[in-house]
């Protein structure tokens, strides 16, 4: 059996009945269940493929704003979050903040959506714009995180509850572990890995320890705490949004690319283009009166 998830970004709303009522009796489902009135809804279908027209369908509901999934009824819901960070958990790339701080940031951002976008190596990519901060002042990483970070909604509401059912939360990233430190503990994550930017005096080196964590490394870290809890990978929702996520978000139970370049979009069966961090929630079952604050 299979269900499918109808939503919209919470901020807007406007799921109505009509439209999620027309697909489910186009497609033979069963009963409507509102996850969130006017935001999110689900209904099963017996089939146990998804139906053909599911890419068109899902293309015409991006139109008027709506996120759909088509996904396995069993097993939904998860018992491990594993979180990308940047333009995910939070809405930056924190090293293009730094890098604006220290005036080459548009030179690094045109180098981070290229890397996000799997056109370059990302340990080489990471490389250079790191040695673009070289003699930075290491205080600007506070900086950056008083002024400049902004959390994507539904983070706390996520996180918490999962972990007020039983799941685990852990934040990887290609980032640095400066900025995974603190938005691990705002966000209320059990765990965080990223790399570390090296300074001395004060002062950033323009270099990173070794090794890098990329692409692979968030693989191992699924595999290393599933293993470590007792887990199987099936049992992991994974969500990010750039090439270095794509490892991890495919070998998840439920790889989410969320607001994710075009590029790794369409190497995801689960697209969340328009709801923000509560859907990961929606796909997974859980109605608004299930989220834990």
């Amino acid at each position: 059996m299979l269900t499918v998830t109808l939503l919209v970004n919470p901020a807007r709303g406007g799921l109505d009945r009509t439209t999620v009522e027309a697909l489910r009796n186009a497609w033979g489902g069963g009963a409507v269940r509102w996850l969130n009135p006017g935001i999110a809804a689900e209904f099963d279908l017996a089939a146990a493929g998804a139906p053909e027209n599911r890419w068109q369908v899902w293309q015409d509901l991006q139109g008027l704003g709506i996120d759909m999934a088509v996904q396995p009824a069993a097993g939904r819901r998860k018992r491990m979050l594993l979180a990308d960070m940047d333009s995910t958990m939070i809405g930056q790339e924190c090293i293009d903040e730094l890098a604006d701080l220290a005036g080459v940031g548009a030179h690094v951002a045109a180098i981070t959506a290229r890397a996000m976008n799997g056109e370059l190596d990302f340990e080489a990519a990471l490389t250079e714009r790191v040695g673009l901060l070289a003699g930075l002042p290491e205080s600007v990483i506070g900086q950056v995180l008083a002024t400049r970070i902004t959390y994507t909604p539904g983070g706390r509401e996520l996180v918490a509850t999962m972990q007020a059912n039983g799941g685990y939360a852990a934040l990887v990233s290609g980032g640095f572990t400066a900025f995974t430190a603190a938005v691990a503990r705002h966000l209320g994550f059990d765990e965080h890995r990223a790399n570390t930017l090296l300074a001395e005096n004060g002062t950033l080196t323009g270099q990173v320890a070794r090794p890098i964590l990329g692409r692979q490394a968030k693989v191992d870290a699924l595999d290393q705490i599933t293993a470590r809890l007792g887990l199987t990978a099936a049992e992991v929702i994974a969500v990010g949004d750039g090439a270095n996520d794509l490892g991890m978000l495919h070998r998840a139970g439920a790889g989410v690319a969320l607001h994710a370049k075009p590029s790794v979009a369409a190497q995801c069966e689960l697209r969340i283009n328009h709801g923000d961090l509560t859907a990961l929630l929606y796909l997974q079952g859980y109605g608004i009166a299930d989220f834990v604050a």
